[in-house]
């Protein structure tokens, strides 16, 4: 999706301003936030990459007003209305008025060490041949779509190298809609020059793409 969330290499924002990063939550509500939205992951009524093309979806002023985990907390409170978890009622008086979702069973707490050791591995059986190899020359394509994606809008149609294979995993632009169609996983390596032009004082990006995102270069001379 081409939203505002997708700013890698953007110009007009200021300099970053990073964290310190010993400091995980500033506020307690951060880390109840935080806490909720892991917690809940575990009622399966969605996954990771459904939850990120939510985040995606708040409106943009939202998004650049919002503090990293007021981010999450949106997203959060949409789900779970659009799951049904919640009503609005509820999400408003902070009071539970309902049995709730049939088929979505409470965790207890002392199962929630396990449930979060075990985490969301996205790696899949190899159910078929890798399409590049290391050193082959690849495109990613030109691509616009209007649900999730993990290619950023800088890195496409857009010239590399593969330099790693990381085996078959979750491709998160099927599983954010519908039933997951594990895709082989490379790391691209770019010449910075092919993504922001000449004048750049980078000499390299490099990004792990999905099988999907990427076409085979023929003449890399061109």
């Amino acid at each position: 999706m081409n939203n505002v969330h997708d700013m890698g290499g953007m110009q007009g924002y200021g300099p970053i301003q990073i964290d310190d990063s010993s400091i995980v939550f500033h506020h307690d509500w951060e880390r109840r936030a935080f806490a909720l939205t892991v917690v809940t992951n575990t009622a399966g009524q969605w996954n990771i990459d459904r939850s990120r093309s939510i985040r995606e979806s708040l409106p943009p002023l939202k998004y650049l007003s919002n503090t990293y985990y007021q981010i999450w907390l949106d997203a959060l409170e949409t789900q779970l209305l659009k799951t049904g978890m919640l009503s609005r009622d509820e999400l408003e008086s902070g009071q539970a008025k309902g049995p709730g979702l049939p088929g979505v069973k409470a965790l207890d707490a002392h199962q929630l060490p396990a449930a979060l050791n075990k985490g969301w591995p996205s790696q899949r059986p190899t159910t078929a041949p890798a399409r590049f190899a290391i050193g082959q020359h690849v495109r990613t394509i030109q691509s616009n779509p209007r649900t999730h994606t993990r290619l950023p809008g800088y890195c496409r149609d857009k010239q590399g190298v593969i330099t790693a294979l990381h085996g078959m995993h979750v491709f998160p632009d099927k599983s954010a809609i519908g039933p997951d169609e594990p895709q082989w996983l490379y790391t691209v390596e770019f010449a910075a020059r092919e993504i922001w032009g000449a004048e750049t004082s980078a000499s390299s990006v490099s990004l792990n793409c999905w099988e999907p995102y990427l076409l085979e270069v023929i003449d890399a001379g061109n």
